[in-house]
């Protein structure tokens, strides 16, 4: 990693100013911060753990987060924005410049996390229990940032201290199973030493981190077992599931009942939000959530020049796939006639009548300043969720499930139809995977998670994932128009596909390519993992 980069990151990160955005944030100036004087009370603590909310995350949610998530998962498609065509068409590679971002904020992730850890120790504070609450924030983002450098890049470097890595950056990467070891280690030391209410709204608590580790279970229980077998350890599967039913059953946590609520400004850090990103209101680059420039489809919605969004379009693949009646669709995809009361409020609402050819995207846009004083060019407050309560239902019933064919399980059911119905659509009485893998990718699509959806089933099931994104036919552009009579997208007979290059699809496309600007400072990273030396022993009383 480049060293002299992490360093002005992690200054950076801890010399916000912070305001408007929430009562955590809304900090005085944090300049005076550093190892030697600034941990002394809970109040610092708290200061010095509010960055990893926002700013080390940038360079991840602004290109990367859907880029990666929903372009290479292949919900959408923009063939003119070089930050999402070459993930859709799988020709990604050290070069591409949202895969290095993301790189470098997943490790000013880590390396922030690292510094917030080893200042709170070595405080002069005695109240280990504050200490460990704080410690537990701190790790929580850790284990976070490294269960997602897992899934895309498998083998990389497990670090604690940011002074090692400066001493020497040209060290050998650690086994992928190891830093899944390390992500659990984490985010287990969270979940047994975080508050069980948060400590400010937004700020995250015990049952964020049993949710996150739901996450992190279920796809290690594929890891775990061979790339075409066919099963996931049931070891795993069921520390999901018991993962998922605490945050269900002792939570505060609750689904909203009107999906479209989900992404409203007004209703940042709602009760279904497990663990969001907090972006400042009319904050710089860097602290702000830019998601709404790059996916408006127009300046009459934002009011100003930043709506790069017209050709960040749905891909006709994932639109087909709503059923009849599902109001997600609206709700994540602007079609022909549809209208939006919270966009353009002073003239009655805003009908998207751009095209009948595409949908555009409407998750994360919600209009201009004249909508929301908190809007301003390039920056909308609006949260970026990282995990919502309705993904831990559908973990939930996923565990369950396992490696069954299909289920009749009451709480499995209970809480897969939960999705469905709010979603407007009708209950099911008996699930399978395939049933799962469509109310995930309904549900949480435009919000960076379809890709990871098929790595965590690539990892027991490769050939048939192959086969699926095969079958995707991501070298044919198909001509549609959308039918506002049936809802539906139909294929415009009277034009001719189109074509496009896409790159080989076959196991390797599982793994992302290195930042060649890191393999020139760090050959190790290209060499065999060394396995990692772990300091402390699994936490194994967190369900109990």
């Amino acid at each position: 990693m480049k060293t002299s980069k992490y360093i002005y990151a992690l200054v950076l990160a801890t010399s916000l100013t912070f305001t408007g955005c929430s009562d955590f944030l809304d900090t005085e100036n944090n300049s005076s911060i550093t190892g030697d004087n600034f941990y002394q009370s809970e109040e610092d603590f708290s200061a010095a753990t509010a960055p990893l909310y926002n700013k080390v995350w940038f360079d991840f949610n602004d290109k990367f987060y859907y880029g990666l998530g929903d372009g290479r998962g292949y919900n959408l498609y923009a063939p003119y924005s070089s930050y999402i065509y070459p993930f859709t068409d799988l020709n990604e590679t050290g070069l591409t410049g949202p895969l290095v971002s993301a790189w470098g904020s997943l490790y000013n992730v880590i390396q922030q996390s690292n510094k917030v850890i080893l200042g709170i120790k070595g405080s002069i504070l005695s109240d280990q229990d504050i200490k460990n609450q704080y410690i537990a924030e701190a790790r929580f983002m850790r284990g976070v940032a490294y269960s997602y450098l897992a899934m895309l890049w498998g083998n990389v470097i497990i670090s604690e201290n940011t002074n090692d890595l400066i001493n020497n950056p040209i060290v050998n990467t650690n086994p992928t199973s190891d830093v899944y070891e390390f992500a659990m280690r984490d985010l287990e030391f969270a979940a047994k030493y975080l508050p069980k209410t948060s400590a400010a709204k937004g700020r995250v608590n015990k049952y964020s981190a049993y949710a996150l580790l739901s996450r992190v279970y279920l796809t290690y229980a594929g890891y775990s077992s061979n790339a075409n077998s066919g099963t996931r350890s049931q070891e795993y599967l069921d520390l999901a599931k018991k993962a998922a039913d605490k945050v269900i059953t002792e939570s505060d946590f609750s689904m909203l009942d009107n999906y479209e609520d989900l992404f409203m400004i007004t209703n940042n850090n709602n009760s279904e939000s497990v663990f969001a990103l907090q972006w400042i209101a009319n904050g710089a680059y860097g602290e702000a959530n830019t998601l709404q420039s790059y996916f408006a489809c127009g300046s009459e919605i934002t009011n100003d020049a930043a709506a790069w969004g017209y050709w960040t379009r749905a891909q006709p693949d994932v639109v087909w796939e709503y059923e009849a009646g599902d109001t997600r669709r609206k709700a994540t995809w602007m079609a022909y006639g549809d209208h939006y009361d919270e966009i353009q409020i002073a003239n009655g609402g805003y009908t998207y009548e751009k095209t009948e050819e595409a949908l555009n995207v409407k998750k994360y846009v919600c209009g201009s300043t004249k909508d929301n004083a908190g809007i301003s060019e390039q920056s909308c407050p609006i949260n970026t969720y990282m995990m919502r309560l309705a993904e831990v239902y559908l973990i939930y019933a996923e565990a369950v499930l396992g490696n069954n064919a299909n289920t009749t399980d009451v709480a499995a059911l209970k809480y897969f139809n939960k999705v469905r119905t709010r979603a407007g659509l009708a209950a099911k009485e008996s699930i399978t995977f395939e049933d799962i893998r469509h109310e995930r990718r309904m549900e949480l699509c435009m919000e960076g998670q379809y890709w990871y959806d098929l790595v965590r089933r690539a990892y027991y099931e490769q050939q048939e994932v192959i086969n699926y994104i095969k079958n995707q036919q991501r070298d044919v552009i198909t001509p549609v128009l959308w039918n506002t009579d049936s809802q539906t997208l139909t294929i415009d007979a009277s034009r001719d596909p189109g074509s496009r290059s896409i790159g080989n699809i076959d196991e390797s496309i599982f793994l992302l390519p290195y930042p060649e600007s890191e393999t020139v400072q760090n050959p190790l990273l290209k060499a065999d993992p060394v396995s990692y030396e772990f300091k402390e022993d699994r936490i194994t009383d967190l369900f109990n």
